[in-house]
């Protein structure tokens, strides 16, 4: 959430960087101010009325000492009045101050400079690419939605027969290559100074508004409505959530935690081929990297979390590029977003594996996350920032349809000791 501070002085500035991600904020930005000014007249209302009874009330002491009681008791009623003024002042602020926030959380983050301007997919910007030319397979190769069946290793209809769409079974040798893909990717970050945490797969409302989530303007998440608990669509929101309403100290910084979680998105109005097999599921395996930064050094942390998950899709020997989304392809509470995508040699396509995003202070503002320099009282907002690290069911795809050979498909070296087979078959 972008701060009254920010938005009072340097309204202009940010109506145009909001541009960038094709957001008219210039009415809101308006009403915001608005109530924002109300808000703080009602306040200044409230505390004039306060003082103005204080010093009746010094007098109503007094005038009974003077037997006055007449005038004491004009005093005495008076301040009832004034009470109720102040009783009535503190409920409409109360009610500007609620649409005020309601006002605010219809703010996307601000883009980085950095950010391209564009409208979708198309207008982001390639700023690597591992391979001179797409891979080619032999011909006769599969898409990894026939290989799965050849190989017996995920059931679809299971899944849906159980549960319903997008939500597969892993069998055999399938759910080793999850299990191995998931030790595989917490033991690479623990070697990379995270530390891991197991959270729960539920989360109340106060944790997915925390993070952007809620409210839910797209409708992806699960609601368990009897409880009022949300059904988590990536780690990034109980991990991050572990510091609302904390106040940390600057030398605690970085602050790293990794977590593996399974991850539930609905995926509302998803069609077509982009969404067959594992392309697209409604229950996921994901690793999740995720960061608190000195604001000074948030972007360094991308960089390290950017070159982190390189380091993952080389050890897995698939084709990747790193895409720097523009304005309109980027998520609401992102300032600058990477993403990595691994060539479907069987689909002809690329496929996004990890999204690695900085949110700067958007989401501590939300959090009420901040901390301390040494030495200074004064408190600050932290910069939040998270990855995937990686997401598996595109992986999976990438992995059965790239290393196809006669033999099976060939395991990736990485892999080995995880899956204890060098071939499915």
């Amino acid at each position: 959430m972008l701060t009254l501070k920010l938005i009072q002085e340097q309204k202009e500035f940010v109506i145009e960087r909001l541009k960038v991600k094709n957001f008219d904020a210039a009415a809101i930005i308006d009403e915001i101010i608005a109530l924002d000014n109300q808000r703080k007249q009602q306040q200044a209302d409230a505390e004039a009325i306060q003082q103005k009874m204080n010093a009746i009330s010094k007098t109503v002491g007094q005038l009974m000492e003077e037997g006055k009681k007449d005038e004491a008791e004009q005093a005495k009623a008076e301040t009832a009045k004034l009470k109720e003024q102040v009783r009535d002042l503190n409920q409409k602020q109360t009610e500007t101050a609620d649409a005020l926030q309601a006002k605010l959380v219809l703010l996307p983050n601000l883009p980085a400079q950095i950010v391209p301007p564009g409208k979708t997919a198309a207008d982001n910007q390639i700023v690597y690419c591992s391979v001179d030319q797409e891979p080619t397979l032999p011909e006769g190769s599969l898409p990894h939605w026939d290989l799965i069946k050849k190989y017996d290793i995920i059931d679809f209809e299971l899944g849906i027969k159980v549960t319903g769409a997008g939500f597969p079974f892993y069998k055999g040798k399938g759910a080793k290559l999850q299990r191995a893909l998931i030790s595989f990717f917490l033991d690479q970050a623990i070697a990379a100074g995270y530390n891991e945490v197991q959270p729960p797969l539920v989360v109340n409302e106060a944790s997915g508004f925390g993070t952007g989530q809620l409210p839910d303007k797209e409708g992806q998440m699960y609601n368990v409505t009897a409880d009022g608990f949300y059904l988590i669509p990536t780690a990034e929101v109980p991990v991050t959530n572990i510091y609302r309403d904390v106040i940390l100290n600057s030398s605690d910084f970085p602050v790293k935690n990794c977590a593996y979680s399974q991850c539930f998105r609905r995926e509302a109005g998803s069609w077509g081929a982009d969404v067959r097999g594992l392309n697209r599921l409604h229950q996921f395996d994901k690793v999740e990297i995720v960061r608190l930064s000195h604001p000074d050094h948030s972007y360094e942390a991308l960089d390290e979390m950017v070159a982190h998950v390189r380091g993952l899709v080389e050890k897995l020997e698939l084709p990747f590029r790193i895409v720097r989304l523009c304005g309109g392809d980027m998520s609401f509470t992102s300032a600058l977003t990477y993403d990595f995508e691994v060539f479907s040699a069987a689909q002809r396509r690329w496929l996004e594996v990890s999204t690695d995003a900085n949110f700067e202070s958007y989401q501590a503002n939300r959090l009420k996350l901040r901390f301390k320099e040494a030495g200074d009282k004064k408190t600050q907002l932290c910069h939040t920032l998270n990855g995937s690290a990686l997401a598996l069911p595109r992986i999976v795809a990438a992995i059965l349809e790239n290393n196809q050979t006669p033999q099976g498909i060939r395991m990736p070296k990485a892999l080995v000791p995880y899956t204890g087979f060098e071939y499915i078959d």
